[in-house]
Order: structure tokens, then C-alpha cells, then sequence
């Protein structure tokens, strides 16, 4: 099976699911720039970060689920390689911007920036 569409998904799905379970159960108790979730919307204090840290660790399980699941159209869809490897690496980079999108968005939702 040489599949990147299939390939690609289940083996990310499950380390997505991995390094959200290590994220959620063991996340990082000071901001720093080498563990956790890192952007400029989480270093903002201490209290953003604690909440980006478990609120982004849940939906990385949540993505990874559905990248595995995702990964089952690749046994059934047999398309030219070249578009199965694009597909494949747009699921993935998707799978990631939205992650980071809806979190970002909790955040500000959560704590508003004040003027």
C-alpha cells in the first residue's frame, strides 16, 4: 500500500493523538518558547496560556481522531498519486491551521483584548 492519502492520515492521526494526551496530561507550567502550544495570543500572560495549553491539547485528540478516520478514504479512493499526495498534505496543513485558528479564536473569545 503506497497510498499518501491513506498513509499520510494514519500515521499522523495517532501522533496528533499522542502529543495532545502527553500535552493534556503533562502541559507546560510556565510560558516558554520549546513546549506546548506556542503563539504570540497564548505568551500573553499566564492565564492564556494555561487555557490554550488544555484547550488546544483536547482538539489535537479531537483532529487526529478524525485524520485517522479520514484515512479510510484513502483505501477506497484511487486517484493519480501526484493528486493523492497533494490531498494528503492540504489534509494535514488544514488539519493544522484549523487547530490553530479555532484555538487562537477560543482565546480571544475567552479572554477579550482589553484597549
Amino acid at each position: 500500500m503506497s497510498n499518501p492519502l491513506f498513509l499520510i492520515p494514519v500515521m499522523v492521526g495517532p501522533i496528533f493523538m499522542i502529543a495532545g494526551f502527553i500535552l493534556l496530561k503533562s502541559p507546560p507550567k510556565q510560558i516558554n518558547h520549546l513546549y506546548g502550544y506556542r503563539t504570540p495570543g497564548s505568551k500573553k500572560n499566564q492565564e492564556r496560556w494555561d487555557f490554550a495549553q488544555q484547550y488546544s491539547a483536547r482538539l489535537m485528540i479531537k483532529t487526529g481522531i478524525v485524520l485517522a478516520l479520514l484515512s479510510v478514504a484513502g483505501l477506497f479512493l484511487k486517484l493519480n498519486p501526484v493528486i493523492e499526495l497533494i490531498l494528503a498534505i492540504a489534509l494535514l496543513v488544514g488539519s493544522v491551521i484549523l487547530l490553530t485558528v479555532k484555538t487562537e479564536r477560543k482565546l480571544n473569545e475567552k479572554f477579550p483584548i482589553q484597549p
